[in-house]
């Protein structure tokens, strides 16, 4: 994905509470069952820092993450990099209150251009890979 590419922007609804999400989305031990069994740490504040490895056939991807923005209950952003690759993005999980549901409003932001020839750096494998997150596995475990 390249800066100039439009946001990749993925929303679902979940018929549950406000911190019942949030915590989802921040909790370490509820975030490796949903979402990167791999993370070893993560904090919702800002400056945090965390590094995990996950493994793609052949190709290794470090990911580095530094949390910079967290309004509790509303929305926490993270910068995205990779040991191995240039590139970096800011991801946003913002939780927007419904009637009776609240609707989860993933945006990424590609903020330095990521390489051409990793298939996983395609918008549609981005677009792809949020919605199995968002739409399935997230959806998965908050209502089970």
């Amino acid at each position: 994905m390249k800066s100039t590419d439009p946001l990749v922007v993925v929303e679902h609804s979940f018929n549950t509470s406000m911190q019942k999400v949030w915590s989802a989305i921040t909790d370490l031990d509820e975030m490796r069952q949903w979402y990167f069994d791999q993370l070893e740490d993560f904090r919702p504040k800002v400056g945090f820092r965390t590094q995990f490895v996950v493994q793609v056939e052949d190709r290794v991807f470090t990911h580095l993450w530094e949390v910079t923005q967290v309004i509790p209950q509303r929305k926490i952003t993270y910068n995205w990099k990779y040991l191995e690759y240039p590139g970096s993005g800011d991801v946003s999980f913002e939780l927007l209150p419904g009637q009776d549901h609240v609707i989860v409003r993933l945006d990424v932001r590609v903020i330095d251009d990521f390489p051409d020839d990793i298939p996983e750096f395609k918008r549609e494998s981005w677009v792809q890979g949020w919605e199995y997150f968002i739409g399935q596995n997230l959806k998965e475990y908050l209502h089970s």
